[in-house]
């Protein structure tokens, strides 16, 4: 019975979910076409976002997968925003189009990058710089990475081990390919994967250096001559546990640089909101204008609209609640009576015209204005009731007059007749 009356007195209003619904699905489609086109679609080897087997997608992945903090960044200034301390950032490869300057006649490139890795080592960051396309050199901080190439390849592909004093004791052996770079180091690099060569005249060292740790500022700098190692196909074959997480260095961030490759944000509406971390402001506003909208559309269970006979009648209404409507209008106690009184008047200004002339009841009038609310309330609804009833009270008297006046004439002449 219950269920029945529900059904037949309320129904389902939909128009309003169904406005608030589109309206913030248009704006969610703007949005996402915004960062679509603020994206680059072009992309370089060792990418985090690439999967196929010259990516490193996998890799970023498997440090999700371990409970690491990934955060594939399009925006390099993003780096001066993280806690160093707590975060690992990884730059593989790549060739950024902007960082490159002329300076005295000369071709200087990276200088943007290196600025970058100097103020996040100095925090006390952690970088994985992976296969460096350029030469990097500080003179403030007294270090330098740079790649180096052989005129003749070694015989061909070869595995090396890691070296036992600087490297967890299950770390993986790096695979290098017949063409793969060495590093250019110093003394205060710790090697950590490295392979012999053959004493040769023109060999500036008896080792080549693929892999290498040092101290820079208060941070670490981990530098490795090629990317390969890390690509999704070698991630997949050998997982690398080991290596991955001296790579990450027990910190619980991964940032990874996609700069390098191509991958840029411009500095739109979206770029604004993450730079200045303004995600919370803007959930606020949408949650705002959701309630908004969720307002103006009207109550979630529409009420079916009542008959057109139907009629308000509040002549039953209670002196209490009457009052009590009153008093909701911020009128003074002692007013209440007056302010009744006054619209009556002004509803029926015959009536009260009536009431204040006769004697009687003008003083009982006088009287009820000067009681309390409720007392006097009453007072008027009474005085006022006997008005009506009076008013109306003659007509049908008349009526029935009238009817006497129709018969009288048949009467008068019974009556002459019995007499």
């Amino acid at each position: 019975m219950f269920n029945n009356r529900f059904s037949q007195g309320m129904a389902l209003n939909w128009r309003g979910p169904l406005m608030v619904a589109g309206i913030f699905a248009a704006v969610f489609a703007i949005l996402l076409l915004m960062a679509h086109q603020n994206q680059s679609n072009t992309s370089d080897m060792g990418s985090s976002l690439r999967e196929d087997p010259y990516g490193t997608s996998l890799l970023f992945d498997s440090y999700a997968r371990a409970g690491y903090q990934v955060k594939r960044s399009q925006d390099e200034d993003t780096l001066s925003d993280e806690n160093a301390p707590r975060t690992t950032a990884f730059f593989i490869g790549g060739f950024p189009s902007n960082d490159w300057k002329m300076e005295g006649g000369k071709f200087q490139v990276g200088e943007k990058l290196r600025g970058r890795l100097e103020d996040f080592l100095v925090r006390g960051g952690r970088v994985v710089l992976v296969a460096p396309s350029w030469r990097l050199k500080s003179k403030s901080q007294d270090w330098e990475v740079e790649n180096q190439w052989s005129k003749a390849p070694h015989a061909g592909p070869i595995w090396i081990s890691p070296d036992s004093g600087a490297m967890p004791a299950d770390s993986e052996k790096m695979f290098l390919s017949a063409d793969a770079p060495w590093l250019k180091t110093d003394p205060a690099w710790t090697i950590l994967y490295s392979s012999s060569v053959e004493a040769k005249p023109e060999a500036d060292s008896p080792v080549h250096v693929y892999m290498a740790m040092r101290r820079v500022g208060n941070g670490e700098l981990i530098a490795a001559s090629q990317e390969s190692f890390l690509l999704n196909e070698a991630i997949e074959r050998s997982p690398n546990p080991a290596l991955l997480d001296f790579l990450a260095g027990g910190r619980p961030v991964v940032w990874v640089d996609e700069t390098l490759h191509g991958l840029h944000q411009n500095q739109g509406v979206l770029w604004l909101l993450q730079r200045y971390r303004l995600e919370g402001a803007l959930l606020l506003f949408w949650a705002t204008l959701l309630a908004l909208l969720w307002s103006i559309s009207g109550d979630l269970w529409r009420h079916p609209a009542r008959e057109q006979n139907a009629e308000i009648v509040r002549h039953s209404e209670s002196a209490g609640v009457a009052a009590r409507r009153l008093l909701q209008r911020s009128i003074a106690t002692e007013q209440v009576v007056a302010e009744c009184w006054e619209e009556f008047r002004r509803r029926s200004p015959q009536d009260a015209q009536t009431i204040s002339a006769d004697p009687q009841t003008g003083m009982r009038l006088r009287a009820a204005l000067a009681q309390p609310p409720l007392a006097g309330y009453r007072e008027l609804s009474r005085l006022i009731a006997e008005r009506r009833q009076a008013a109306t009270g003659p007509a049908r008297p008349a009526r029935d007059a009238h009817d006497n006046s129709t018969s009288s004439p048949k009467k008068g002449i019974e009556e002459a007749r019995f007499a």
